[in-house]
């Protein structure tokens, strides 16, 4: 609780701390949006950089890692949007994974570029829910969303991802 007060009152030595012990954390939550090892990397700085200048606003009685998830989130967003280009679509960001031997690299791709192809919030949501399977509490407090508005965010990125790889499916599972 101290280091934490010491944090909103601006003491910098408290501040280092707080980035020795969250940096981590924050960077395996901007990677599971952005999908890119380097990108997330600056975007941990400017994660920090946000936090330093908002040292004011945060209440040393609330969850710092709470709150700098949150930070994170609008950061790795505003880079999705700034960026609408295809990525990587890596299931660990940690290590990439061999090909299984039964997948089809080609259906894998198409999977990836439908993900990309999402707005940013509804990728935000679908990443974090369906492939690193975040629970929908923790997705809406890293938003500032209600977990009612991460289920239907999720529900709209289904239905288009469902739209955009329709030929896919098998024959008895399509619907129109």
């Amino acid at each position: 609780m101290e280091l934490l007060e010491r944090f909103s009152q601006g003491d910098a030595d408290a501040f280092e701390e707080l980035f020795k012990r969250y940096q981590g954390e924050a960077f395996g939550w901007i990677v599971r949006i952005v999908r890119e090892p380097a990108a997330a990397e600056d975007l941990t700085v400017e994660t920090f950089w946000r936090v330093h200048r908002a040292h004011a606003r945060f209440r040393p009685d609330g969850s710092f890692p709470a709150w700098l998830r949150a930070i994170a989130t609008h950061v790795a967003l505003d880079h999705l949007r700034r960026t609408r280009r295809e990525v990587p679509f890596v299931v660990d960001p940690a290590a990439e994974l061999p090909e299984p031997d039964h997948g089809d690299p080609a259906v894998h791709a198409r999977i990836a570029r439908a993900f990309t192809r999402l707005s940013p919030k509804l990728r935000a949501v679908a990443l974090l829910a369906v492939v690193e399977e975040v629970p929908h509490r923790e997705i809406a407090s890293a938003l500032g969303i209600s977990e009612v508005a991460v289920r239907v965010r999720l529900f709209r990125a289904m239905r288009i991802l469902r739209n955009t790889l329709e030929d896919l499916r098998p024959n008895r599972e399509r619907t129109r």
